[in-house]
């Protein structure tokens, strides 16, 4: 799971690295910082895993007011 903050959010922590490439002559033309999640679940199915990911997510990991989030399933 990837959550970003929204596009039209003020990003303070991608700012604040962007900020230290750029000084640093490194050329970036924009940094977001998120926070990625990983979450091994009991479901053997693929459709169900996103659904419960998806769940869980809306339910605690991510906030809807400020930010994103994408899901992906990696079978082990």
């Amino acid at each position: 799971m990837k959550i970003l903050p929204k596009n039209e959010v003020l990003d303070t922590q991608g700012r604040a690295v962007e900020g230290t490439l750029k000084a640093h002559q490194r050329a970036v033309n924009q940094c977001r910082v998120g926070k990625y999640v990983q979450l091994d679940l009991p479901e053997s199915d693929e459709a169900a895993a996103l659904a419960k990911a998806k769940e869980i997510a809306e339910f605690v990991l991510y906030n809807p007011l400020i930010e994103t989030f994408e899901l992906e399933v990696v079978k082990r």
